[in-house]
C-alpha cells in the first residue's frame, strides 16, 4: 500500500458552461445542499488524514483565499489557465506531485471516497447506462486502463478524482515537460495527454456506483440535484434577469454562455416560457432571440 502525501485540487478554469453562476464566483465555491463544494471535498480529504493541501487556481483566485485561513491549504497560482487547458495546473503543481489525490474542486461526493493508503495509481470511473458523451475507459483483465474514447455505450467514464503514485507522476511530468510548448498541446485536457501514453503510463480504473459522484457543467443539472436553486439561483445576474421579464427565477432555463465565453460582459442565452433571450451583462438588458 501507498500512503497519499498530499492533494491538489485544481479550481484554476473558467466553468463556462455554468454561466452565469460562474461570472460571479468560481464553481468551486458553489453552496450545494448547504455546503461550498471545495470545502466539503477538503473537510473529507482531512478526514482520511491528508493534511497537505494544494489549491491550483486562476480565474478569480482570489476568491480562495480564505481557504488558507480556514484550512491551512496551500495557493498555487496557474497564470496560463485562459490560455490552456488543465494541463496547465498539473504543471503549475509540478514541484509537489508526488503520490497526490489529483481532484477537481467542484466534485461532489456523497461519501468520502479519500482513503489515506492506497494501493496504486487510478482514476475514478462511474458506468453510463446507454449512450454518453464523456470519456469513456477499457481495460485489461487487471483493470489497468488501456484505451480512452471520448464517447461510447454502456461504458465506465471518467468522473471525479484520481491518484497519482510517485512513479506515475514522475513518468507524466517528463511527458508534460517535453511537450508542453507543443502548439498542439495548449487546448489538451492532462487527461488527453494520458490517453495518448497508455503505453507508458499504468493506471487503473477504479468502479464506483451511481449517484457516488456528481458533477454540475451547467445551473440545469444543478436544479436536479439541489431543488432549493429553482426558487432561489443566489446570482444577482439570474435575478435580475427574472426581474426584467417579470417571472420567477424558475422560469429561466437552458442557459448557455454566448459563444462559449468566459466573460459576463458577453453575457447568455436562456430559455424562458417558450421564448429565447439572451442577457448581456455589461449592459444589463434582456432581449428575446
Amino acid at each position: 500500500m501507498i500512503k497519499a502525501d498530499n492533494a491538489v485540487m485544481i479550481v484554476a478554469g473558467t466553468s463556462s458552461r455554468f454561466a452565469p453562476l460562474s461570472y460571479e464566483h468560481p464553481k468551486g465555491l458553489t453552496r450545494v445542499r448547504g455546503e461550498v463544494l471545495i470545502e466539503r471535498q477538503i473537510a473529507q480529504l482531512r478526514a482520511a488524514g491528508i493534511r497537505d493541501i494544494y489549491l491550483v487556481v486562476g480565474y478569480m483566485g482570489d476568491q480562495f483565499s480564505y481557504l488558507q485561513r480556514k484550512f491551512g491549504v496551500h495557493i498555487l497560482e496557474n497564470s496560463q489557465y485562459a490560455q490552456r487547458n488543465n494541463h496547465g495546473s498539473i504543471y503549475a503543481a509540478r514541484e509537489v506531485l508526488g503520490n497526490s489525490y489529483v481532484c477537481c474542486g467542484d466534485n461532489y461526493f456523497t461519501v468520502n471516497p479519500f482513503e489515506p493508503e492506497v494501493e496504486g495509481s487510478y482514476y475514478a470511473t462511474v458506468y453510463a447506462q446507454g449512450q454518453t458523451p464523456e470519456w469513456c475507459v477499457y481495460t485489461d483483465e487487471e483493470d489497468f486502463i488501456t484505451r480512452v474514447e471520448i464517447g461510447g455505450k454502456d461504458a465506465w467514464y471518467m468522473l471525479g478524482h484520481t491518484f497519482w503514485d510517485k512513479d506515475f507522476s514522475r513518468k507524466f511530468l517528463d511527458i508534460l515537460e517535453k511537450e508542453y510548448d507543443l502548439p498542439e498541446t495548449r487546448d489538451k485536457l492532462w487527461e488527453g495527454i494520458y490517453a495518448d501514453h497508455l503505453d507508458t503510463l499504468f493506471m487503473k480504473r477504479r468502479c464506483y456506483p451511481d449517484g457516488a459522484i456528481f458533477e454540475f457543467d451547467t445551473l440545469d443539472e444543478l436544479r436536479v440535484f439541489d431543488p432549493s436553486y429553482w426558487e432561489d439561483s443566489r446570482s444577482v445576474i439570474l435575478k435580475d434577469a427574472a426581474a426584467q421579464l417579470g417571472c420567477g427565477e424558475r422560469e429561466l432555463t437552458k442557459l448557455r454562455a454566448l459563444r462559449g465565453s468566459t466573460n459576463a460582459a458577453e453575457g447568455f442565452s436562456f430559455c424562458c416560457q417558450g421564448r429565447q433571450y439572451h442577457y448581456n451583462y455589461q449592459e444589463r438588458i434582456v432581449r428575446e432571440g
